[in-house]
């Protein structure tokens, strides 16, 4: 019994969880995320939109997929954050913005195609 325990301790300890969680936005993490010059996603979400809830069923797991092991992802309130909105520019909930190496590179309301999506979130080496 004490070599099986062993054997599931050592097992669960290497395994590597690729996790990207969806932090809720804060300037201050924001900008240093942005200073890390690594891939950082900002989605505008709002409870009660079903475009929202479908983005969020598409990328939560590719965002678990180890390309996207380095991305900080922040959740922006489309109805507590309104200051954020503004600085964002933006005026619909389901928006995503995209940056990477401290520069926004695209951005994009209501995507809820799994390939376009994908190609969205990826950037190129």
């Amino acid at each position: 019994m004490k070599k099986l325990f062993v054997f599931l301790a050592t097992l669960f300890m290497s395994i590597q969880v690729l996790a990207v969680d969806f932090k809720p936005f804060e300037q201050a993490s924001f900008d240093a995320a942005l200073q890390t010059n690594k891939p950082v996603l900002v989605d505008v979400y709002a409870d009660w939109c079903p475009t929202c809830k479908r983005q969020l069923s598409i990328l939560e797991p590719m965002l678990q997929e180890e390309q996207f092991k380095d991305y900080s992802v922040f959740k922006v309130d489309y109805d507590q954050q309104k200051e954020v909105l503004k600085r964002f520019n933006v005026t619909r909930q389901s928006t995503l913005i995209l940056f990477n190496e401290g520069k926004e590179l695209r951005r994009g309301i209501a995507e809820t195609n799994e390939s376009r999506l994908r190609q969205f979130i990826t950037v190129s080496e």
